[in-house]
């Protein structure tokens, strides 16, 4: 069936060949295994079977994608290609004639646009490093500069920075950003609303990641794709796409049980049972199931990735019959009461009215560390607290929490921009407060220890749920 409207319908699980009992079973296995999962949608024949979100995350609520963008970015491209913009065979070379390296190498002359595409740069490493290094803010120029150290189209590495520069390109050859040229092509069609792209600081959208759209957004983004391009009676992309990006382009290891190793098609990786998807980093999945004519839209905090595909495999695929079930009305009501239920919950309440009052409002200098904080202070009220914190450049956070509850926030810290956050509090022990923050339009979860040594000396220990590098901070000592 073809979605035609743009809220995805509804409908219950028997009624698209899919046991309720499978998607408890697929939420069993979830839990079982302490994966922090979000948000997820699991779609048939173009129908929603089942969705639910782990509150505080809600469904109008954008999440951060990640590499998931990616595949956004990939049918930019291939919508360009279709309007006669370019080609996939167009040197990158071309496009970025004041940007050169003095000398360029026969490898570097060679790549092309295809090469961007199936992460077949020729380049050994990710170049994200190299423009993560750079001084100028000129991201084109440090990829260029990297090293092509294989011929282009004979090598797999996984590179954000070639995806970034299928964004310079386009933006260079339309003049408009990844999500103007996106708007009315695809965005629109598909009622996806406020969609919003990170950029980089010459005003290029990062391309490999910095898309924040919601879970029925990604949804509607792989039910598209299983519809071959097609929507509402429009082919918003061309079929021939369609087939050519999430196909197989080059090897990315030998298969086996690795979904990272099915190969790679344009932006899109293969899975096994004849699946393919968009992916990006602690659990940000569009699941695209061809033979069961299914798709899942899944948002995380995680690194458990490999986990979240296999339960998919092994709980969902497998119960998807071809035929309308009867209805469970008793597994039904099980399912619909455990969506009800999906939750991560606040710190639970606590109160220590001593040492509270002895330390409320009180300013710790605190100590060097790689945080860069300065000093912080807690104040206690009944149902709240709210913690000052200071950086060393100056920067000041204002972070309520709740006892035993969620409260709600904007932050930037940790974070580039400011985005939205719920905040608790517990005493995890009679001297140790716990603050947890969860940045809930991100994967991004971090809890703060603070252990009062005595009223004028603490300790700090900071770690967040998923992160690139270390998930822990050294301690960091402060004195009234």
């Amino acid at each position: 069936m073809e979605n035609t409207s743009l809220q995805l319908p509804r409908s219950r699980p028997e009624a698209l060949g899919i046991p309720g009992a499978a998607i408890l079973d697929f939420l069993d296995e979830v839990q079982a295994k302490g994966i922090e999962l979000h948000s997820f949608m699991l779609l048939r024949r173009g129908q929603v079977a089942a969705e639910g979100w782990w509150g505080p995350y809600a469904p109008e609520l954008p999440h951060m994608l990640f590499s998931l963008s990616k595949s956004f970015t990939s049918t930019a491209i291939g919508l360009a290609v279709h309007e006669g913009l370019l080609s996939l065979e167009d040197k990158v070379v071309t496009f970025f004639p004041d940007d050169l390296p003095e000398e360029v190498s026969p490898n570097l002359a060679a790549m092309n646009i295809r090469h961007l595409l199936m992460m077949g740069t020729g380049n050994d490493q990710d170049t994200m490093g190299a423009i993560d290094r750079c001084t100028d803010g000129n991201w084109a120029k440090a990829f260029l500069a990297a090293p092509v150290e294989h011929t282009p189209g004979t090598h797999f590495v996984y590179n954000t920075g070639a995806t970034y520069m299928l964004s310079a390109i386009l933006q260079s050859v339309t003049g408009q950003t990844l999500l103007q040229f996106l708007q009315k092509r695809l965005f629109e069609p598909l009622g996806i609303h406020n969609p919003t792209w990170e950029s980089c600081p010459r005003g290029i959208n990062t391309g490999g990641f910095g898309l924040s759209i919601t879970t029925e957004d990604i949804a509607k983004f792989g039910q598209l794709f299983l519809q071959r391009g097609a929507w509402n009676g429009s082919q918003l992309i061309p079929e021939a796409w369609v087939e050519e990006a999430t196909s197989k382009q080059i090897s990315n290891g030998d298969g086996g049980e690795s979904d990272w190793a099915q190969g790679y098609g344009y932006q899109f990786w293969r899975c096994r049972h004849g699946a393919y998807r968009g992916d990006g980093a602690f659990g940000q999945f569009c699941i695209v199931m061809p033979e069961q004519e299914a798709v899942l839209a899944v948002t995380s905090g995680t690194n458990q990735m490999q986990e979240v595909m296999n339960a998919v495999w092994e709980r969902l695929l497998p119960a998807m019959a071809g035929e309308e079930l009867p209805l469970d009305e008793e597994t039904q009501d099980r399912l619909q009461e455990r969506i009800r239920s999906l939750e991560l919950a606040p710190l639970a309440y606590s109160i220590q009215p001593e040492l509270e009052s002895a330390v409320s409002g009180k300013n710790y200098v605190l100590d060097d560390n790689d945080m860069n904080w300065s000093r912080i202070s807690v104040r206690f009220e009944a149902d709240q607290a709210v913690v000052d914190l200071h950086e060393t450049g100056g920067k000041h956070f204002a972070l309520p929490l709740g006892r035993g509850k969620w409260l709600e926030g904007k932050s930037d810290l940790i974070m580039p921009r400011e985005t939205a956050t719920v905040s608790s509090f517990t005493w995890k022990s009679p001297d140790t407060l716990e603050l947890s923050i969860r940045f809930i339009e991100t994967p991004f979860h971090i809890t703060t220890g603070i252990r009062f040594e005595t009223e004028d000396a603490v300790v700090l220990d900071h770690r967040i749920n998923v992160s690139f590098g270390p998930n822990e901070a050294p301690p960091i000592t402060g004195r009234a």
